[in-house]
């Protein structure tokens, strides 16, 4: 969605964008052409793998010091990460929420139950505990919790208890899939193959929100925007989760009736059916935006 969000952002020369959520680099990229001549783009990432790999990529391009800057740390800090580089407002801010693509394709990293591989999940894989050792710690009905709490998943009191009662524990990608995909479909025949697999990705995406603290690194972010933003400045969140997209469409709403915002999305913006069919990642992807008042 790098057109959807030029448009809702509308960067100029000149201005300061932060994105709090670097990734591949795609967003920033198209962001900082726009920001040139003289603007600059703060670019966060939690991941301390992916990020020298991918301002490694920016810099090849030909963006110097002048026009990126990088640095690793959550976007729940974004108040003292500004605060570190002189820049305690900024004109455009986005977060692309959720797991970005070299996350999810290295098996290695266990963000895919479509690979063999560790049962991670975190994004900064050098801090926190990965999902194995949460999954270990949980009592059954805290794990019943976590996938209500953080999935809306109608069976997760069974997905508990099948995950739990594993021996050896579960530690792996393929064996989460499998533990639940099998105790499903014998303890609820009537389940159809697609609702067996649409509750596996809701529980796995979970887990993940759990390991890494993700909804309350967005409220935290939520809260420090009008903070964040110069007058006049414009936000844009990325979210692919009911959840997230609940935290974001409250925020912006109440900053609009306290008057912090001037201009909110009234919709959320999808995806083209063009870019849904050649990325069907996108297919869950809900864009909104917000506008900071001139006060």
């Amino acid at each position: 969605m790098v057109a959807e969000v030029l448009q809702c952002l509308r960067p100029a020369p000149g201005e300061v964008a932060v994105d709090c959520t670097l990734g591949s680099g795609g967003h920033a990229r198209a962001i900082m052409t726009r920001l040139q001549p003289g603007g600059l783009l703060i670019g966060l990432d939690v991941d301390s793998l992916e990020l020298p790999r991918t301002e490694a990529r920016l810099r090849a391009d030909g963006f110097d010091a002048n026009t990126l800057t990088t640095r690793h740390g959550s976007f729940a800090n974004l108040p003292l990460l500004l605060a570190a580089e002189r820049r305690p407002r900024v004109d455009v801010i986005l977060a692309d929420l959720g797991v970005s693509a070299m996350q999810h394709d290295t098996a290695a990293r266990g963000f895919s139950y479509k690979h063999p591989g560790p049962l991670d999940l975190r994004l900064n894989p050098s801090a926190g505990e990965p999902a194995s050792e949460l999954l270990a710690r949980l009592s059954e009905a805290q794990l019943a919790a976590v996938l209500t709490e953080n999935a809306d998943e109608a069976h997760a009191a069974l997905i508990a208890r099948l995950l739990k009662e594993q021996r050896p524990p579960v530690r792996t990608t393929h064996a989460f899939e499998r533990v639940v995909r099998r105790g499903l479909t014998a303890a609820l025949p009537p389940l159809s193959r697609a609702e067996v697999k649409l509750s596996i990705r809701r529980s796995f995406q979970a887990l993940r929100i759990e390991v890494n603290g993700e909804f309350a690194a967005l409220e935290a972010l939520l809260r420090s925007l009008p903070q964040c933003l110069a007058p006049g400045g414009r936000v844009a969140i990325l979210t692919f989760h009911s959840g997230e997209d609940r935290r974001v469409k409250k925020a912006f709403r109440a900053g609009r009736r306290a008057g912090v915002y001037a201009e909110v999305a009234a919709s959320v913006v999808r995806s083209t059916k063009g870019e849904t069919w050649a990325n069907r990642r996108a297919a869950s992807a809900k864009l909104r935006w917000a506008v900071r008042g001139q006060a």
